[in-house]
């Protein structure tokens, strides 16, 4: 057996994969499809945060259990989403329920290695099982849990008014929970191609086309009435985007930091304090948050279809990733291992 390691920024190559037999509390599992995330994106350019070359990336997994090691209402051949997130039951973080944010964290894919490769052993209790969603939903699960914690986090409700910051997957990821809570929902960009998305496949009336030219405040209020948001999600990753969002929020406001940089933030302490701002970040999902999102997904509250826009296989990863991952009408790729 052989899997796709990424050795050092920018290249990958097939790599021995010895696999052993799952441990006792393991199952076995034959991947699916691998979602691409920009975590992925980020370690092939060099940009992701604790991370390590080489590595086998892939932790947006839908997954055919194989065997299983151990007790379970699960049974050999069930479709299943694999929770990417591996926690230590006993750390302070998981025993006060903040498992995807546990001291002794392992995501796969990022801290170890991950599911591009044909068959992975990983806990039972890491398998998201589901009666109906396919192979495509179920790889689309873990990157929705980035935006149902995320807006879990702000505690959002129908009096709200909200800004997202960036019209990527992790932006979409929020905006497709954020419409079960309120309808109040802009969404700001640099790209007019993905806010045109936004307008066309979900709906957003508010959408604002970022101009560093043009005065950001004022275009801002207009959706709102001439009034600020009172909570603000950053996906963009971008320093200047999320340190921009400090003076943009309203007095009493909320600010959710999705995104990720390698840095540091800096804010001017008088304005934080004066509008006294509840500043979060917002990492990863818990394993009920991802049961809630493939609920969602079963009973039609969630559509997927807009989704996925290209396909590889994954023995192509290593001509194709790149020139797909740079292409302009990327919004989410899938790597199928199976027809």
């Amino acid at each position: 057996m052989s899997a796709i390691s990424l050795e050092t920024p920018g290249h990958f190559t097939t790599v021995p994969d010895p696999l052993s037999e799952p441990s006792i509390g393991e199952a076995r599992v034959r991947i699916r499809r691998i979602g691409v995330c920009g975590t992925d994106i980020h370690a092939f350019h060099g940009r992701q945060p604790f991370f390590e070359y080489p590595r086998i990336l892939g932790h947006e997994l839908a997954a055919e259990i194989i065997s299983l090691n151990g007790d379970s209402e699960l049974s050999i051949g069930d479709l299943v989403s694999v929770e990417p997130y591996l926690n230590n039951p006993n750390s302070p973080a998981s025993k006060l329920g903040k498992t995807n944010c546990c001291e002794d964290l392992q995501v796969l894919g990022v801290h170890c290695d991950g599911g591009m490769r044909p068959e992975i052993n990983v806990p039972i209790e890491k398998l998201l099982p589901s009666t109906s969603a396919s192979a495509d939903q179920l790889a689309l699960v873990e990157m929705l849990g980035i935006g149902r914690h995320a807006v879990g986090r702000s505690q959002v409700n129908d009096a709200d008014s909200v800004l997202i910051f960036g019209a990527g997957p992790i932006g979409l990821s929020i905006l497709t929970f954020l419409q079960l809570h309120t309808s109040d929902i802009a969404v700001a960009d640099l790209s007019e191609s993905r806010l045109a998305f936004c307008r066309d496949g979900f709906g957003v009336e508010k959408t604002i086309q970022v101009d560093p030219e043009n005065d950001l405040e004022q275009s801002l209020r207009e959706p709102f009435g001439g009034k600020l948001p009172t909570v603000i999600f950053d996906a963009t990753g971008s320093q200047h985007s999320m340190a921009a969002t400090f003076p943009l929020i309203a007095h009493g406001g909320r600010i959710v930091l999705v995104g990720l940089f390698q840095g540091e933030l800096s804010f001017d302490d008088p304005n934080f304090h004066r509008r006294e701002i509840s500043l979060l970040a917002s990492r990863n999902a818990t394993n009920a948050e991802l049961h809630d999102v493939i609920a969602q997904i079963e009973n039609g509250c969630i559509d997927t279809s807009p989704w996925i826009t290209h396909r590889m296989a994954l023995g192509d990863v290593p001509n194709k990733f790149g020139k797909t991952v740079a292409d302009a009408t990327l919004r989410k790729a899938i790597i199928e291992l199976d027809g």
